[in-house]
């Protein structure tokens, strides 16, 4: 992986999404952004917004993350997101809307790193259209967290592993080792 053309994607770690099933994965996911910047790597978040004519409203009833706070990225990411390289606003569950993936071609990016929020659902479905754009999509699964639990969130990465490939499933630790050539000496591991 090479940190320069290798982006890590942040998606949807907002208030709405963090509960006591998810909270854990903040600081891991802090972390890793903190690495990406040193690295001087590409660092992307995704905001979701559920509008109220959303397909999630009429047939789910699910009404949640309409407006702020709880559309808002976690306070202990707040800092980080106003250096963020794109921030993308969506309404469905794939962090790849069809720009985003135009905007990785152009910019020669042909790999993005994953983690954020939901594992079952926007983590899994944004890896699965980064795969079929023909990208390489690493999760980082200590990095990733289901907002309705660790039985779910494993579930999402047992779809992951047959969808992606076993081998893109990485920990945080994976994640900066592949980033360890282009880090300062003192966040080297």
């Amino acid at each position: 992986m090479d940190p320069r053309t290798t982006p890590l994607f942040v998606i949807d770690v907002q208030n709405g999404f963090t509960n006591d099933h998810s909270r854990h994965v903040v600081p891991v996911i802090a972390d890793l952004v903190e690495h990406w910047e040193a690295a001087g790597a590409p660092v992307l978040y995704s905001r979701y917004f559920n509008h109220p004519d959303s397909s999630f409203v009429r047939l789910l009833g699910w009404t949640a993350l309409q407006s702020a706070p709880e559309t808002d990225i976690v306070p202990e990411l707040a800092d980080h997101i106003t250096r963020a390289t794109r921030i993308v606003d969506k309404a469905r569950y794939s962090a790849f809307i069809p720009d985003v993936v135009s905007d990785f071609q152009e910019r020669g990016w042909d790999e993005v790193v994953l983690c954020g929020i939901a594992t079952d659902s926007c983590v899994l479905k944004t890896a699965a259209d980064a795969f079929e754009a023909g990208l390489t999509p690493w999760i980082v699964t200590d990095a990733c967290a289901s907002e309705a639990g660790d039985d779910v969130h494993r579930a999402g990465l047992t779809v992951a592993r047959r969808m992606v490939g076993r081998r893109q499933l990485i920990t945080a630790l994976q994640a900066v080792d592949l980033l360890s050539p282009a880090l300062p000496e003192g966040m080297r591991s």
